[in-house]
């Protein structure tokens, strides 16, 4: 039976930026007992309407802290892209294509999408965007955008959506750890690495070559 972790999280939400950092480390110390690590995306905010100024303020205040706790770079000044729907949909539908494609190109996808919203004030809910963000990764831009558009992608992102939502995650990140189909929770929110290494440690010793 498989032994994993699984990384469930949202490109655009801020805590997941915050703890980036941590959950690199935590899949290199995993990948060096043979343990991979799976993208599971959580569907943070459906959101319809233009963010308001007082939606703006609320949502830098997150930063604030999420900077504060984990020092990972925000435009603080500049704040959030102009004209904002905050879906965090087709961000986390892009990750699903790119693990399709290339299961190992959604970490560095992850990654430049999150920089691109926190840092560049980079809209990145219009599709044009992440597909010259997957672009800038190595992804194939008509490939990725035709699966990135394609029905099959779409049913598989809310599948993720409804994985995390039945096993009651309601926060991000979380991070789980899997080993003869039986789920250990090791994180939900946001910690730091000498927090979670150690526990990460018990348990890959204890399953790791179980």
């Amino acid at each position: 039976m498989s032994t994993r972790l699984i990384y469930v999280m949202d490109p655009m939400c801020s805590w997941c930026w915050g703890f980036a950092p941590v959950a690199q480390a935590l899949a290199e110390q995993a990948r060096a007992c043979g343990v991979g690590m799976q993208l599971v995306v959580g569907g943070l905010r459906r959101e319809r309407l233009v963010m308001d100024s007082a939606g703006r303020e609320r949502t830098l205040s997150y930063w604030r802290a999420v900077h504060e706790a984990s020092a990972q770079p925000f435009d603080l000044e500049q704040g959030l892209p102009d004209g904002l729907i905050y879906d965090t949909e087709p961000a986390c539908r892009a990750l699903v294509a790119a693990r399709v494609l290339d299961e190992q190109s959604v970490w560095p996808l992850a990654l430049r999408i999150q920089q691109a919203f926190y840092v560049e004030r980079c809209d990145v809910t219009l599709p044009q965007q992440l597909v010259g963000l997957a672009e800038s990764v190595g992804l194939p831009r008509g490939e990725f955008s035709d699966r990135f558009d394609s029905q099959a992608i779409r049913d598989a992102t809310v599948a993720d959506f409804d994985w995390a939502c039945n096993l009651g995650i309601a926060g991000f990140p979380t991070l789980l750890a899997e080993h003869d189909g039986q789920l250990a929770l090791l994180n939900n929110g946001y910690q730091p690495l000498a927090a979670l290494s150690p526990l990460l440690a018990r348990w890959l010793e204890r399953n790791a070559h179980a």
